[in-house]
């Protein structure tokens, strides 16, 4: 097995972008892949790491800004950063090798091993979850509806199983549509831990990681646990930055601790099938299929697609303010692999800009720029009729939360126990724009307001019944 090690010294040093000999031929994208990154090359910001492989063989690594700015710790391409939700491929082959090993199909309900999760109308199977086609509301979004979203406490796996039990219902029938949510990814998880019978961490590191000879990754399962070599993880805050990190145990829909190398042995892999073979790339990489028969881009945990007509699998990844991309290239034997610890990179957009600047005459012009209108909703002053149904407290046994409604003259606000008050702003009869999404109140047959409905892009209706 071929591996990225990326580990002599003088490439090490040679990488950053402070050297000041960098040339670049026709064959080398550096100044290219440089310029992609200037923003971030300095001693003032976090930044990036990048690594390109043509062949299954390392062209190019580069590491930008720096790994902790308290300590003056540089970026190198050796560096550990976390990979976001890159990490779902690596959950997602644990699961498949499972499949091949006998010890579960893919078309299995998830109830079989995780009897937690509700009894819907129709089943959630392992295949659903692998595809976001599961239905299931994320369990993050969930817990900031309550005033407890990740980041304001430390999450764990069963706090996660707490709230996947407690959702009477579903965004939508299992296989209707693709809706992101990484609930399905760490219920997953949980899967492994039950099915193998050890716990995810340790199956992984020897399926995958060892085989392998990622020799630098692992997973955040231990929020506490000392990772030498890890950058710090930061988000733009009054000109400068502050410490964002992933304070939380829940891992496998995100958590992956590694280094661009590692990342580029692991996309090889996925294009030779030297660890899990034929069966296991194919299983990785098929589309999910909708009910009505619709293919969709996602597979396990990859995003099959084309960018500027040239094939490619890919994913992005955002943690805290760790970001993410691992993109492979099939037809040109091409792989490019980014880790930053800068909120403020947008992975997809580095990893595009990356992979032209080494594609080239393979990519199709790109598009020009299309007109964008925008229509804003015409104002909408809702009616003294209807302010006077609305106030009064809601409570919701899957967000285990109360909100109150409080309307003073024709301003309404949302208070959440204990000080969030958010301003509504109405768009429509019963409906309002907010921080939680939209709300929307619901009315009975005799046109009294009894609920409050929560919609946000993962959570689609979540139904607050009024109390008084």
């Amino acid at each position: 097995m071929r591996k990225h090690r990326l580990f002599v010294p003088v490439l090490a040093i040679a990488a950053l972008p402070f050297a000041a000999d960098a040339q670049t031929t026709a064959a080398d994208p550096t100044l290219a892949v440089d310029a992609v990154f200037e923003r971030w090359s300095s001693d003032q910001s976090p930044g990036c790491a990048v690594g390109i492989a043509e062949n299954g063989a390392t062209m190019l690594a580069r590491a930008y800004g720096m790994a902790d700015l308290e300590h003056d710790v540089r970026n190198t391409p050796l560096t550990i950063f976390e990979a976001g939700s890159v990490s779902k491929q690596f959950t997602a082959a644990a699961i498949v090798l499972l499949a091949l090993d006998g010890k579960l199909s893919l078309e299995d309900d998830v109830r079989k091993y995780v009897p937690e999760v509700p009894e819907y109308d129709r089943p959630i199977t392992i295949r659903h979850m692998l595809t976001h086609t599961s239905g299931l509301r994320d369990w993050g979004a969930v817990a900031g509806i309550s005033g407890w979203g990740r980041g304001s406490r430390i999450h764990t796996h069963d706090h996660m199983l707490d709230i996947v039990s407690r959702q009477s219902a579903l965004n939508f029938e299992p296989g209707h549509e693709y809706s992101y949510s990484n609930t399905g990814y760490n219920l997953l998880v949980v899967v492994v831990d039950r099915v193998s019978g050890m716990p995810f961490a340790e199956f992984t590191k020897t399926r995958l990681f060892e085989p392998l000879g990622m020799s630098s990754t692992q997973w955040r399962d231990d929020y506490t646990r000392i990772v030498k070599g890890r950058a710090v993880a930061y988000s733009p805050r009054q000109g400068g930055f502050a410490l964002n990190m992933p304070f939380e145990d829940v891992h496998g829909n995100g958590g992956l601790l590694t280094t661009v190398g590692d990342l580029l042995t692991w996309t090889e892999n996925l294009e030779t099938g030297e660890l899990g073979g034929p069966e296991f790339l194919e299983l990785m990489h098929r589309q999910g299929v909708l009910n009505d028969g619709s293919e969709i881009s996602y597979a396990s945990g990859l995003m099959v697609g084309t960018l500027r007509g040239v094939p490619s699998v890919s994913h992005t990844g955002s943690t805290a303010g760790y970001r993410a991309f691992l993109g492979r290239y099939p037809d040109q034997r091409l792989a490019v692999a980014i880790l930053c610890n800068a909120g403020n990179a947008n992975p997809g957009q580095l990893g595009s800009q990356v992979a032209e600047a080494v594609l080239g005459d393979a990519l199709e012009p790109a598009p020009g720029p299309t007109e964008r209108t925008q229509e804003l909703p015409a104002p909408y002053a809702p009616a003294a009729e209807d302010l006077a149904l609305y106030p009064g407290e809601y409570y919701s046994d899957d967000a285990e939360t109360t909100l109150t409604i409080v309307v003073d003259g024709d301003r309404v606000t949302l208070h959440r126990r204990p000080n969030t008050r958010i301003l509504l702003a109405p768009i429509g009869r019963d409906r309002y724009r907010s921080q939680l999404g939209v709300l929307e109140f619901m009315r009975d047959a005799d046109g009294r307001v009894t609920e409050l409905s929560v919609q946000q892009a993962r959570v689609y209706d979540m139904r607050f019944q009024k109390a008084r």
